[in-house]
């Protein structure tokens, strides 16, 4: 039987299986590992996810501060940042800890191009957010939802997935 690893994908942000003897990867497990022999496997806890990572979802408000004032939804934006925090405070009252609405209203509101995936940034770990976005969502616990969060992007309301 080959000896198998489990690593992470930094690109796809996924574990995969690895053969150092015969330098093969894949994606799914090896048909020749029984589930506890890959539980056993160096690297499998990798599959709970990244160590170190979380996983958020956004719905983003941009001001005309923000650093790039225009999105995917308008080519020039002008709203104040009060206006744009009130505008989220509408959204939290629609929100009201539903994680679908949340998800239907970041797809149609954010000015953030994750919005095509309900918000969804994927995996993301220190130092790859800005610092007020990184702090708030680290702060949250899988299922939570933030307050308004103010980074140079703009206003957010982050929820914390994973």
């Amino acid at each position: 039987m080959a000896d198998w690893e489990i690593r992470w994908s930094n690109s796809k942000a996924l574990p995969y299986f690895f053969n150092p003897a015969t330098q093969t990867s894949v994606w799914d497990p090896p048909s020749e590992l029984s589930e506890d022999k890959i539980k056993s496997l160096p690297g499998a806890h990798y599959l709970s996810g990244h160590p170190g990572q979380v996983r958020a979802s956004h719905l983003l408000v941009k001001h005309k501060d923000s650093r790039r004032p225009s999105s995917w939804r308008e080519e020039n934006i002008t709203r104040t940042k009060e206006e744009a925090i009130q505008i989220l405070k509408g959204y939290q009252e629609e929100i009201n800890g539903d994680a679908a609405k949340f998800a239907e209203l970041a797809k149609i509101n954010s000015d953030c191009s994750s919005a095509q995936k309900g918000g969804d940034l994927g995996r993301f770990g220190p130092g790859q957010m800005q610092r007020p976005f990184e702090e708030a969502t680290f702060a949250l616990k899988p299922g939570e939802f933030s307050d308004i969060v103010s980074t140079d992007s703009g206003v957010h309301i982050i929820y914390r997935t994973e």
